[in-house]
């Protein structure tokens, strides 16, 4: 029977006394400093445990047609060049829900100093009911280097008011975003349930 009286170890103690012993156990090895990390042994490839590897796959959720206003830049920052497209309308649909895309959102951008842009859109759709749904959808676009396409992946984060939607705030999902131009001032995100 555990003794109740007995101190709890301390958290910052044990900080200490794990970062101690790591620090030791890479001296026996003849490493310290930033060159332990360097030199330390190589971690196998591969996973970590003998339970099964097994990838998600997904769904198909829906598809909106989200239509845009012009890029505005905002100028630069210490980490690059900052922008926003204001979002005008819209469609979407999937076999489950289906409405418009409602204009007032916008999609906020940083161009990376490596080129790298990070999209931060935030707007809101109606259901053919009348709910509101709420997107935030965050992407990630790496322009293609050496012939290799863009690489265009994005998680989105929605919010539904209780009732028939609600299961659309039970769901992790991912998406793709391709542009319509020069046929439409508009762009495609698909989204897609994790599974």
């Amino acid at each position: 029977m555990p003794d109740r009286a007995a101190p709890h170890p301390d958290r910052r103690a044990l900080l200490v006394s794990g970062a101690a012993l790591s620090g030791a156990a890479l001296a026996g090895l003849g490493l310290s400093g930033p060159a332990a990390a360097a030199e330390a042994p190589a971690l196998p490839a591969g996973p970590l445990s003998d339970l099964p590897l097994v990838a998600p796959r997904t769904e198909f959720v829906y598809e909106a047609v989200v239509e845009i206003a012009p890029l505005v830049s905002l100028g630069d920052s210490p980490l690059g060049e900052r922008r926003i497209v204001p979002i005008t309308g819209g469609r979407f649909q999937g076999p489950r829900i289906r409405g418009t895309v409602l204009s007032g959102g916008a999609d906020r951008q940083l161009v990376r100093k490596d080129g790298v842009r990070r999209l931060d859109a935030l707007y809101e759709m109606q259901a053919e009911d009348g709910a509101i749904l709420t997107v935030r959808n965050q992407v990630l676009i790496d322009p293609g280097r050496d012939g290799a396409p863009d690489y265009r992946f994005s998680t989105i984060e929605m919010t539904a008011p209780e009732g028939p939607h609600a299961w659309l705030n039970r769901l992790v999902l991912v998406g793709t975003l391709h542009s319509l131009r020069p046929a439409r001032a508009a762009v495609l995100v698909r989204a897609f349930r994790l599974a």
